[in-house]
C-alpha cells in the first residue's frame, strides 16, 4: 500500500511539482477562453480547471494525465448557456458525470480496443493542427512586439534544455513564461497579457446546488447536452490517456478513467463550474516538463486556483505571446511526424482512415464526428480485407455424379456474394457436398446465402449435405437457417 502510494504519488517530486506549475500557468488563459466560447463568465472555466484536475488527480486512471475544462466541451454548451442560462449548464454537468460513471461501471472504455491506430494517429494530427490554429489569432494583425516576444519565447523552449547542467533541471516552458513576464513588465511594451483575457476571480468556489427545478422537465432540456458531453469527453480522455500511454510507456485504466472522468464533473458542477475532460496539449506539456505521477495534476490544479485568487496581480502580468510560444510547442511535439515517413509504407486504407479522421477533426471541431467517421472507414476496409480471404474449391467424384466443395475462410455480409458464386447450379448431380470444417459462419447474411445455395442445388434435383460446422458457425446455422423446412423455396422466394 505505501509501496504504491509513495510509486503513484511521490516517486517523482521535483519534476511534478515544476511541471504542475508549468501547467497551471498554461491552464488559466484556456480556461478563460473557454469560458467565453460557452458564453460564461470567466470564473466558471477556472472553478472547472481547478476541480476536475484535482479531483482527476485523486480518481483518474491515467497518471500524469490533465483534464480541465477544454474547448471541444464549450463548444457543446453554447446554445444550452444562451437559451436557458448557467444554471442549466451547471444542471446538464452534474447529469455528464452520472452518465460517465455509469459508463466506468458498464466498462466501455473497453471499447477503445475498437479504436484502430490510424484513428488515433488521425486524432493526434488533428489535435495538434487545431491548437496551432488557435494560436493564430493572438499575434495576428498585432504589433511586431509580439511576432518577436513569440519567436523569444519558442527560441528560450527549445535552446534552453541544451545549457549544460541547468537545462535538465528546470523545463524551458516554465522559463519561457518567467522570462518574457519579466521582459514585459520592464518594458511596459503594449501586447495582450492574460488579465486582458478577462477578469480573474478573487475568491475561493463554495458549494452550491444549481438552481433549476427538479422535474421532468428539466431532464427533457439537459439530458440530450448531457449525451453529448459525456461522449465527446470520454472519447477524447480515452484517446488522451492512450497517447499518454504511449509517451510514457505506462498502462492506463480506462474504465477507472471515465468514473474519475464523472466524479470531476460533478464536482465541478457543485463548484459552480462547466463540464470538462482531458485535454492533450496540457498533458503533453506536463510530460514533456517532466510530470509523470498524480501529484503533477493535482499541483496543476491548486496551483491554478492559488494563482488567480491570491497572486491574480502576477498571473494578469504574463503576456499571452509566452503562452502562445508554448502551446506551438506542444503542437509541434504532438503532431507524430514520423507517421508522415510511413505514409509510404502503410497500406492505403490505413492512410485514407488517418487523413479522413484529421481533415473531419479539423474542419467540424467535433472530435467525436472525426472518430466516429474514422472508426467507420476502419471497419470498412477491415470487413473488406476480410471477405476477400475465402477460398472454394471443390472435386468430383469417379462416377461423376457427386461433388463436395470444400469452403475455407469467412463468410459474412461481405463476402456471401463471393460464397454463393463459388457454387455451379447447373451442374447434373445426384449428391452435393458442402464441407464447412474450415469456414466460420458469423452473422444471417451468411446463414441466408447458405439458406439460397442447398435450396437451389436441390431444386435442380441434388440431395445436399452440410458437414464440418464448428460450434459457433452451428448455433448461428441451427438457428436462423430454413434450408431444412419444408416451406424453404417459398421462404426464400418470397424474400423471407
Amino acid at each position: 500500500m505505501i509501496r504504491s502510494l509513495r510509486h503513484t504519488w511521490f516517486s517523482n517530486i521535483k519534476n511534478d511539482s515544476l511541471a504542475g506549475i508549468v501547467v497551471a500557468l498554461a491552464l488559466i488563459p484556456e480556461a478563460i477562453a473557454f469560458s467565453i466560447i460557452a458564453g460564461v463568465d470567466p470564473k466558471v472555466g477556472l472553478y472547472a480547471s481547478f476541480s476536475i484536475a484535482v479531483i482527476t488527480a485523486f480518481a483518474g486512471g491515467r497518471p500524469g494525465m490533465i483534464s480541465a475544462a477544454t474547448g471541444a466541451m464549450a463548444l457543446l454548451m453554447v446554445t444550452l448557456v444562451k437559451e436557458y442560462g448557467l444554471e442549466y449548464l451547471l444542471a446538464a454537468t452534474l447529469l455528464t458525470g452520472v452518465l460517465q460513471i455509469v459508463a466506468g461501471y458498464l466498462r466501455l472504455g473497453g471499447l477503445m480496443r475498437f479504436v484502430s491506430r490510424s484513428v488515433v494517429t488521425g486524432f493526434v494530427k488533428a489535435q495538434a493542427i487545431l491548437i496551432f490554429l488557435a494560436q493564430i489569432p493572438e499575434p495576428a494583425g498585432s504589433t511586431w512586439h509580439v511576432y518577436a516576444m513569440t519567436a523569444a519565447g519558442l527560441g528560450i523552449i527549445y535552446l534552453f534544455p541544451l545549457l549544460p547542467k541547468i537545462g535538465n533541471i528546470l523545463p524551458s516552458p516554465l522559463i519561457c513564461i518567467v522570462v518574457l513576464t519579466v521582459v514585459y513588465m520592464m518594458s511596459g511594451m503594449g501586447i495582450r497579457t492574460v488579465g486582458d483575457m478577462g477578469e480573474l476571480p478573487d475568491t475561493l468556489p463554495v458549494f452550491l446546488w444549481p438552481d433549476v427545478p427538479l422535474n421532468f422537465e428539466t431532464l427533457a432540456i439537459i439530458f440530450p447536452y448531457a449525451v453529448m458531453l459525456a461522449v465527446v469527453g470520454l472519447l477524447e480522455s480515452m484517446m488522451t490517456a492512450t497517447i499518454v500511454d504511449d509517451l510514457t510507456d505506462t498502462p492506463s485504466d480506462k474504465n477507472r478513467e471515465c468514473k474519475g472522468q464523472g466524479l470531476a464533473n460533478i464536482g465541478s458542477g457543485l463548484l459552480g463550474g462547466m463540464a470538462g475532460c482531458a485535454m492533450i496539449g496540457q498533458s503533453v506539456i506536463n510530460i514533456k516538463s517532466g510530470g509523470r505521477t498524480r501529484l503533477s495534476t493535482l499541483i496543476a490544479g491548486v496551483v491554478l486556483l492559488l494563482m488567480v485568487v491570491v497572486r491574480a496581480d502576477w498571473v494578469s502580468q504574463i503576456p499571452m505571446a509566452a503562452l502562445v510560444a508554448v502551446m506551438i510547442m506542444v503542437s509541434i511535439g504532438t503532431f507524430s511526424w514520423e507517421s508522415l515517413r510511413d505514409l509510404k509504407k502503410h497500406p492505403l486504407s490505413t492512410n485514407i482512415v488517418m487523413v479522413t479522421t484529421v481533415l473531419v477533426v479539423v474542419f467540424t471541431h467535433n472530435l467525436a464526428i472525426g472518430v466516429f467517421v474514422g472508426v467507420l472507414l476502419a471497419s470498412l476496409f477491415f470487413a473488406n480485407k476480410v471477405g476477400r480471404v475465402l477460398y472454394i474449391g471443390s472435386t468430383l467424384n469417379d462416377d461423376e455424379n457427386a461433388r463436395e466443395y470444400r469452403v475455407v475462410g469467412q463468410v459474412f455480409f461481405t463476402s456471401a456474394d463471393r460464397f454463393i458464386a463459388a457454387f455451379d447450379f447447373k451442374e447434373t448431380l445426384e449428391r452435393v457436398g458442402i464441407d464447412l470444417t474450415h469456414a466460420h459462419f458469423w452473422d444471417i447474411t451468411a446463414v441466408d446465402a447458405l439458406d439460397r445455395a442447398v435450396v437451389k442445388f436441390r431444386r435442380e434435383g441434388a440431395e445436399v449435405e452440410v458437414i464440418g460446422l464448428n460450434e459457433a458457425s452451428a448455433t448461428i446455422v441451427d438457428r436462423f437457417a430454413i434450408h431444412d423446412k419444408p416451406d424453404a423455396v417459398e421462404k426464400l422466394m418470397s424474400g423471407h
